[in-house]
Parts: structure tokens; sequence; C-alpha cells
């Protein structure tokens, strides 16, 4: 089994020192670099080159740059898709926005995590569990999304929050680790 296999699979599997996973990070960071040079005011470049870097999205999505990830290929974003500066999306797993979707500046969506051994962490060793954000999900500024969490429909993270857990549908979750504090009508 290659590492990217194990990666797909929910395995342990070693990102740091297969050349293969290191050239498609290296080959995705020099276009998400290439972006994020590009004028604001030139949208059709912008849009032509999120497209060939994101592995899957609707017509209409907008993201502000700066942008970075890691592989591309596992993100997908929905119809009406807006991210502020400096979003940053570990893509080791499949990484899922749905429609309508609006996330503040200097958020962050982290597949990727390591084991609590150091040994094994000392080997490059990691782990990757995908992300999914539902429809009509707004995402308030320097929110971090740590792995395997889902949030769902109609929901609102707060600003600052780290969200640890699943969050369900229709409620305002803030908070280190993110809690739910009011459920929406």
């Amino acid at each position: 089994m290659t590492e990217k296999e194990k990666c797909a699979a929910g395995l342990l599997y070693n990102a740091n020192y297969d050349q293969e996973l290191i050239n498609e990070r290296l080959a995705c960071k020099d276009l998400c670099g290439q972006y994020n040079e590009l004028k604001n005011s030139d949208e059709e470049k912008r849009n032509r080159l999120i497209r060939k870097i994101i592995g899957s999205t609707k017509e209409n999505i907008c993201i502000e740059p700066a942008f970075w990830c890691d592989y591309g290929y596992n993100i997908e974003v929905g119809e009406h898709f807006y991210s502020n500066h400096n979003l940053v999306i570990l893509d080791c797993a499949k990484v899922k926005f749905g429609d309508h979707v609006f996330i503040g500046p200097n958020c962050s969506f982290y597949t990727a995590g390591h084991p609590l051994d150091p040994k094994q962490r000392n080997e490059g060793l990691e782990y990757a569990y995908p992300i999914t954000v539902g429809d009509n999900v707004w995402i308030g500024g320097n929110v971090v999304v740590l792995p395997g969490v889902s949030i769902g429909n109609n929901s609102v993270i707060g600003a600052g929050s780290v969200v640890t857990k699943n969050i369900p549908d229709n409620v305002v979750a803030v908070g280190n680790p993110c809690k739910v504090v009011k459920i929406i009508e």
C-alpha cells in the first residue's frame, strides 16, 4: 500500500518523506503562490487558476488571496462560496463545503493530525480525517476546524472558535473548544 493509499484509508502514513506526496504538495503550493500574486482585478485569471487548484467547484465562488492548501484535489466547494483573506486548508483528506458558505478572514481547516507518540511523529507519520461543512454556514474570522469535524447546515461558528467536535444543524457555536450556545429557530 502506498503512503497516499494509506492516507485515503485514514491510516497512519508518511507525509514528510514520501516523494509522491512531497511532489504533489510542491506543485499545489506553486499554483497557490501564483494565485496569490494575481491582481484582484484580474478576475478571469483568478477564476481559471482557482479551478485548477481546487478539485471541484460550482460556478459562483470567491476566495480572496492569500489562499493556501496542500493538494487541492481533496477540496470540494459548493455554489456561492465566499472566503475572506488568508484561508488555509490542509486537505490531506477530503474537505467538502456546501452551498452558501461564508468564511471570515484567517480561517484554517486541518484534516491532518499527528500521533501523540513522539517516536511516530519523528518518523514523519500523520493521519488525515475529512472535514464537512454543510449548506448555509457562516464561519467567523480566526476559526480553526480540526480533523474529522462536520459542521451542520444553517449553523454559525463564532469568531476565534476552535472546532474540535461535530456541530449540529441550525445552531450558533462558539469558543475553544467550540460549543453550541444557541439554537437557530
